[in-house]
């Protein structure tokens, strides 16, 4: 179950993804076409989800409006340092450390299969930090790594952003990973035995009684986690305006609270157990500073 649950938890990481827009102009095209979907979204916010199986792994793809300028999103996620910041916020993510080598900073996710297991027992997952483009209009950031645990490989996560207006942005975040025949067909007997109850986000038909059917299996699997990683990303902007002093407690009860809004895919622990884990963290991580 351990190598299962492992190969879950990593899953957000790697991009071989869809055609990325590549400029400001892209991206803006990709929102006019999205923009039927973003507006009746059954997420109860304007965001569009897709999931793919590829040749070699699985990809995931959120679409999102949010309500902070492009400069917000800028000066939050600039550097790796900062990436580290916000990608522990998730449940899973123990430890993050940022090292600088001569392709660009690294930057060392510790992930536990699951959140009550202790960080000696995380694996790590090194991403290569690079900013593709920082202008006016447009930011793009992307992280990979070559190698992961289990069989999988290829790992990218990327980050496109474009402003709307003044005060809205247009953000993709992307994500993708290879794996290998044993690793697939390790994820698919999680999922058809302890996992069989795990849905997605996309509806696929209706139950007897008339409620939606999800999407199970590996997309389910993608689209859980790149919701996770994509209200990880959003609740760190919401920290941005935030007095220095509130905004880590404020950034981990925003990422709960949206976590908790989709209960039948995201839902985990109780707020006090998610809090103690994360602050058990914060401080072990200030006493080795």
């Amino acid at each position: 179950m351990g190598l299962w649950i492992a190969l879950t938890a990593c899953a957000f990481g790697a991009h071989a993804g869809p055609p990325e827009s590549g400029s400001a102009q892209g991206l803006r095209a990709l929102h006019q076409k999205l923009a039927g979907q973003l507006a009746r979204s059954p997420l109860r916010r304007p965001i569009h989800l897709e999931s793919a199986e590829t040749e070699n792994g699985l990809q995931g793809d959120v679409y999102a409006l949010v309500d902070h300028p492009l400069e917000d999103v800028r000066a939050a996620l600039g550097n790796a340092s900062q990436w580290c910041e916000m990608l522990i916020l998730h449940i899973n993510n123990r430890r993050c450390r940022v090292a600088r080598q001569p392709e660009g900073d690294v930057l060392t996710l510790s992930v536990v299969r699951r959140y009550d297991k202790p960080v000696e027992q995380a694996f790590e997952l090194p991403f290569v930090h690079r900013t593709a483009s920082a202008t006016r209009d447009y930011l793009a950031v992307d992280l990979s790594a070559d190698t992961g645990p289990f069989g999988t490989s290829r790992y990218r996560v990327m980050l496109e952003a474009t402003p709307l207006g003044e005060r809205q942005t247009f953000l993709h975040f992307g994500y993708a990973y290879d794996h290998n025949m044993m690793a697939r067909y390790a994820t698919m007997a999680y999922l058809a035995t302890f996992g069989s109850h795990k849905v997605g986000f996309t509806v696929v038909g209706k139950t007897p009684n008339g409620e939606p059917e999800y999407i199970r299996g590996l997309r389910g699997l993608m689209e859980r986690n790149a919701m996770r990683y994509f209200l990880t990303l959003d609740a760190y902007l919401a920290g941005v305006e935030v007095p220095a002093p509130e905004r880590a407690e404020k950034r981990l009860h925003r990422w709960f609270e949206a976590v908790e809004q989709y209960p039948a895919q995201l839902h985990e622990v109780d707020l006090a157990t998610y809090l103690a884990h994360k602050r058990e963290d914060r401080q072990r991580d200030a006493a080795a500073r």
